[in-house]
């Protein structure tokens, strides 16, 4: 009855808490889903820690305390994601130590790490996002792992520079930049705002700047839908959605950066509901 518990609770936290993912979680069957879902609730909960409002120093002790849990994971666990996942684990490859990149990376926001180039935020970006492919790999399988794990990395550094591209105004507002200085340089971009919170630089500059990045993110998209192929029929269907929603955010910020730069980008429901079906269909062949 606690380990049933304990997996309803990570699915409801996935449906409340990573609405994007959910659709394509929701179409694995229910051990692979419920297995993933663990993975999200626990992801979810150290992006939470380093997201939190107070003092720097309580949000890195936070972190540090989910890492040693982890380490720490075993039969007769309490808290109930973390009995959830070490039954995933379980059952599953799941390779759990990737969740320290996770918890790196977070901690670097904490600290307001900003990055010079586009490597340094390219290894910002497996931390945070590449880690959770893999470990979501852990619980898909393949037809070659070896083959499957750097794509796997592609596509999460994908989704993470399309969050980075639909929150940069939220991010600049709680002081946080990610874009690279050198192409904030190379565009002539300061990302200052003024006393409304809009941006001071001039708007095709912006323009520019948001459409560079997401021609990056493109490529990584391509790199990491080669993925899908690897995979079983339930487990590529949602690969294919949650990477095809992003994706579509992701042309929609790059169609208009300005508008896109003034507010938070988001897909309506109806468009999510399409793309998980189209997933369902199987890759066009």
């Amino acid at each position: 009855m606690t380990l049933s518990h304990a997996y309803r609770l990570c699915e409801q936290i996935v449906r409340t808490r990573a609405r994007n993912f959910s659709y394509g979680i929701r179409l694995l069957p229910e051990p692979k889903r419920q297995a993933l879902s663990a993975v999200y609730a626990l992801a979810r909960r150290i992006d939470d820690i380093g997201d939190t409002e107070g003092p720097s120093e309580q949000r890195l002790t936070g972190l540090s305390e989910v890492r040693d849990a982890l380490r720490r994971i075993g039969p007769g666990e309490t808290n109930l994601v973390l009995l959830a996942l070490d039954d995933a684990a379980r059952r599953y490859p799941i390779p759990l130590p990737a969740f320290d990149e996770l918890i790196d990376g977070c901690a670097a926001d904490v600290r307001g790490t900003t990055y010079q180039s586009f490597d340094e935020l390219l290894g910002y970006c497996r931390c945070v996002a590449g880690s959770v492919g893999r470990l979501s790999l852990g619980v898909f399988g393949a037809d070659d792992h070896r083959k499957a794990e750097p794509l796997a990395d592609a596509l999460g550094v994908a989704l993470q520079l399309t969050n980075i591209l639909r929150d940069v105004r939220e991010d600049r507002l709680s002081g946080r930049v990610y874009l690279p200085s050198k192409d904030l340089e190379r565009f002539g971009c300061t990302l200052d705002l003024d006393a409304r919170g809009r941006f001071t630089d001039p708007p095709d500059a912006l323009a520019a700047l948001v459409r560079h990045e997401a021609a990056r993110a493109r490529d990584w998209y391509e790199e990491g839908a080669r993925l899908v192929r690897l995979l079983d029929r339930r487990s590529a269907a949602c690969t294919m959605a949650m990477a095809g929603i992003y994706r579509s955010l992701l042309d929609r910020i790059a169609a208009d950066p300005l508008r896109a730069l003034a507010a938070r980008s988001s897909l309506p429901t109806w468009r999510k509901t399409a793309i998980a079906v189209r997933a369902v269909a199987g890759p066009r062949r």
